[in-house]
């Protein structure tokens, strides 16, 4: 069999598995979408509403999350009793102590049913994702990044892999499974129509081992990064949620949002988990342009050039350096560095599509 054709053969099953992947991670989607719709239509969203303290007045936000015993005993035709939650942590902000809601299936039977359904479809979504990215790998006989459409792909499946990851440490990260699906469905989709580049051999720049390291640990930097930001947004509606119970006369949000946001992990827990994953990948995002240093110096004969692509990797680095250093030392918590979280994922955004895309430098080819 000639080797081209093997290929090329290679090649198509590649973006076949690709596209098949799409088509399961948007089952996962609707079986997400079912979880929250018919979570919030459980007993603890009834209930919500209705809580109330000894002095009459509104439940702090969270205390949804006592109503679990009650949702169990209310499907089983019993008495409702609530329990006070277990679990309580203190906002950034210091103000309020509030407990984790209790997840995207808010104690529902049925929402708990599509969401696991939602969690299977993601690992089968992964699995074939995961065939794609190695087929294309073997027919290019290289790793499977050197292009925009390259990393895209297997900057998804990373990410996919990582969230995976968590849910098999038994990490409360079930929340993340609808945006994650959704952006990668996106980023997918983008990849396989604007950044589609057949498989062509390496440029002689990249035609170096380095490139295993430099943009292997781009993309899992970037993955776990991505993870800090949903959780980082997410903080930020559900802070918003938590104030605005703190103030019953106030504006509220409507009841399927309300509903939404209270089985998410309080506010507290939201400014931790992307705290955590910002801290724990930084190091491997610092060996990264490291990395790149090295391989500049022996592909180009130089460490650093300022080529456009270096300086807003340094600026990625700057930002997230920043949050950090704005956390340990200044008190930066909450909605503050929640921001400063997002302006420097949406650096490292810019530095792969912007610069990428829309400035000419030693690193266009791996453009378009």
């Amino acid at each position: 069999m000639n080797l081209a054709a093997a290929n090329e053969s290679l090649a198509e099953s590649s973006n076949v598995l690709v596209y098949s992947a799409m088509a399961v991670y948007t089952l996962a989607f609707l079986a997400h979408i079912a979880e929250w719709v018919f979570g919030s239509r459980s007993a603890v969203g009834r209930t919500a509403a209705a809580i109330t303290t000894d002095r009459g007045e509104p439940a702090p936000a969270g205390a949804e999350a006592a109503t679990r015993a009650a949702a169990g005993s209310a499907g089983s035709g019993g008495t409702a009793v609530l329990e006070r939650p277990k679990v309580i942590t203190r906002s950034a902000a210091g103000r309020r102590d509030v407990p984790d809601g209790p997840g995207a299936a808010g104690t529902s039977e049925r929402g708990d049913l599509y969401g696991r359904i939602a969690v299977g479809l993601t690992v089968l979504g992964f699995l074939i994702h995961a065939g794609g990215v190695v087929s294309r790998a073997v027919a290019v006989k290289r790793a499977p990044w050197s292009n925009m459409y390259e990393f895209s792909t297997t900057f998804a499946m990373v990410a996919v892999g990582t969230y995976l990851v968590l849910l098999a440490l038994r990490k409360n990260v079930r929340w993340i499974g609808l945006p994650l699906v959704t952006t990668i469905l996106l980023d997918l989709g983008l990849a396989v129509s604007v950044l589609y580049t057949e498989n062509d051999q390496l440029v002689p720049a990249l035609d170096s081992y380095w490139l295993w390291i430099h943009v292997s640990c781009a993309i899992v930097s970037g993955a776990a990064l991505y993870l800090g930001a949903v959780s980082a947004l997410l903080y930020l509606f559900r802070d918003s949620y938590e104030a605005r119970l703190e103030n019953p006369e106030g504006k509220q949000y409507g009841a399927f949002v309300s509903s939404v946001l209270a089985r998410t992990p309080s506010a507290a827990s939201l400014d931790k988990f992307s705290y955590r994953i910002n801290a724990t990948v930084f190091p491997l995002w610092t060996f990264t342009i490291i990395a790149g240093a090295i391989w500049a110096e022996v592909a180009w004969g130089r460490y650093w050039g300022w080529d456009p692509k270096e300086v807003w990797s340094f600026v990625t680095w700057a930002a997230y350096a920043s949050y950090l250093h704005a956390r340990a030392t200044a008190g930066w918590k909450g909605r503050k560095a929640a921001y400063l979280a997002l302006i420097a994922f949406g650096s490292y955004l810019f530095n792969y599509y912007g610069i990428n895309i829309f400035v000419s430098g030693k690193h266009s080819y791996s453009g378009v």
